[in-house]
């Protein structure tokens, strides 16, 4: 018998893989608890964590109709659909250039750079392959002078440095066998498509020339791909 989900991960964790894995990422509540019942979690434990995300900004509540933050939701953009652009061997580059900043600014800072694929060479140089077309934020704007440039060193071992990215390759492989081993048993299933979640959040998303090989992050998409049109078909009680 399947672990109960509350003994794996959060409800809080539980309930945004199904708005992020929605589209529109938005759900009734009904429809929350229901889906939630099916993966082990009682209907207070989920009501409670839905109450604590709403006051916390995490979701928005319209009625009986939940939905994504803003900031959730760009996140659910930046997970799906990232622009990736053809790799010209040149470098994205940040240097943070504001001093006197809080602890607590200086966190967010690095929360929003890692978000945003990159990557720190050394304490305030953040980089990555200038392969993403996105906007930065302006808080990271305010505090960064950002160029391109083109390293005279190996860009393979310079990835290396960067990211471990034998040990994400070595995960994302794990994942893709828990999945397989899921089979149609759709507890066990979510609980991995939380994991494949949260790993695909930390994808640097290298241009191929610098992957290794067997890099599992296209069958992790597909397999997150999957996972969405799962919970569209398993939603209750929409027309």
């Amino acid at each position: 018998m399947s672990t109960p989900l509350t003994t794996t991960v959060s409800a809080r964790s539980a309930v945004l893989s199904l708005l992020l894995g929605a589209h529109p990422p938005e759900l009734e509540g009904r429809e929350i608890v229901a889906a939630m019942r099916l993966f082990g979690v009682s209907e207070s434990t989920t009501r409670a964590a839905m109450s604590r995300m709403v006051s916390a900004g995490d979701l928005v509540r319209d009625g009986g109709l939940y939905a994504l933050s803003d900031r959730l939701a760009r996140r659910q953009a930046r997970t799906d659909s990232p622009t990736m652009l053809p790799w010209d061997g040149t470098w994205e580059t940040a240097i943070v250039t504001t001093s006197g900043r809080s602890a607590g600014d200086r966190a967010e800072l690095r929360t929003e750079m890692t978000r945003l694929r990159l990557a720190e060479l050394r304490e305030g140089v953040w980089m990555r392959p200038a392969n993403l077309d996105r906007p930065l934020p302006a808080s990271v704007r305010q505090v960064t002078t950002r160029f391109t440039a083109r390293p005279d060193d190996d860009p393979v071992d310079l990835a290396s440095t960067l990211w471990d990215l034998p040990e994400w390759s070595r995960h994302g492989h794990a994942l893709l066998g828990a999945i397989a081993d899921a089979g149609d048993d759709g507890q066990a299933r979510f609980l991995t498509m939380v994991s494949v979640v949260r790993h695909l959040y930390r994808d640097p998303l290298l241009p191929p020339e610098l992957r290794p090989e067997d890099w599992p992050a296209d069958d992790l998409t597909a397999a997150y791909a999957d996972f969405r049109a799962w919970l569209a078909a398993m939603r209750i009680g929409r027309g």
